[in-house]
């Protein structure tokens, strides 16, 4: 199910709790927790209505500019016409427990289970190995687009992609504004294989704080980075007047961004 990013920090405000979406049958369960760029949210109720069952307050709750704008909205494609409407109801949920783990550096012998894990995956993977030579390539180059790094292994970009989100989902990497990185856990599992008379590998320091949001866009972020700005503390201080003159940081980054931060507190 996808949320747009305002919604998604809507809803992380408590300001949106449904959505509304034409279906051809219920497309999420009651209970589901959707991993979205604001953490976890949870699909609380999903039931059909009519279009002529729906009131204000549901537009209000879906935060629908009005009633006339959410009927609109759900009668804009004339193939969604023979498709039923679903209102679903949403919360946020937290943050996502892949966050914690990234952090998490295993012992020796979680280690050498995540790497039994991925001997399974490589085995099974028609595309033949890879979980090591893209975790290779993520730790070298983080930061590079998806499309550049797929092409430099030889993979097509979706199913890479793909891929890389099994090694994300037990905490070995994390998703950048542009491209990846490995997280505390993953560069632990990568040096657990490097050769005891090899050298340590050296990586840049890695930035604190909270990093970009992903929703800004590229441009942004490219712009941002040239700033030598990585994360969202090192903004702080700066004026909206200052962001909104960067080439590349569109209203629509702008307001994300004075969202993340004001979500910080700063």
């Amino acid at each position: 199910m996808m949320i747009r990013p305002a919604e998604l920090t809507a809803i992380r405000a408590g300001e949106i709790d449904l959505a509304f979406r034409r279906w051809d049958r219920p497309r999420v369960k009651v209970g589901t927790a959707l991993r979205t760029a604001v953490g976890l949210v949870e699909v609380t109720s999903v039931e059909q209505v009519a279009l002529s069952a729906l009131r204000a307050e549901d537009a209000r709750r879906a935060g629908a500019a009005s009633l006339a704008a959410l009927r609109a909205a759900l009668t804009a494609r004339e193939d969604h016409a023979a498709r039923a409407i679903f209102r679903v109801g949403l919360r946020h949920a937290g943050a996502d427990p892949r966050e914690a783990l990234r952090e998490q550096v295993p012992d020796a012998a979680e280690t050498e289970q995540l790497l039994a894990w991925m001997d399974r995956l490589d085995a099974a993977s028609p595309a033949g190995p890879w979980t090591r030579a893209t975790l290779a390539i993520i730790d070298r180059s983080p930061g590079v687009r998806a499309p550049e790094l797929a092409a430099e292994l030889g993979r097509e970009t979706q199913p890479w992609k793909a891929d890389v989100r099994k090694l994300k989902e037990k905490g070995l990497t994390e998703s950048l504004a542009i491209g990846y990185r490995l997280s505390p856990r993953g560069e632990a599992v990568v040096d657990a294989e490097r050769d005891a008379d090899a050298p340590p590998r050296r990586r840049a320091p890695r930035p604190t704080g909270h990093p970009l949001p992903r929703t800004i866009g590229a441009p942004a972020t490219r712009t941002l980075r040239a700033e030598g700005v990585e994360t969202l503390e090192q903004l702080a201080g700066w004026s909206p007047e200052r962001l909104a003159a960067l080439h590349g940081v569109g209203p629509v980054a702008l307001m994300r961004l004075q969202e993340a931060l004001a979500a910080l507190g700063t």
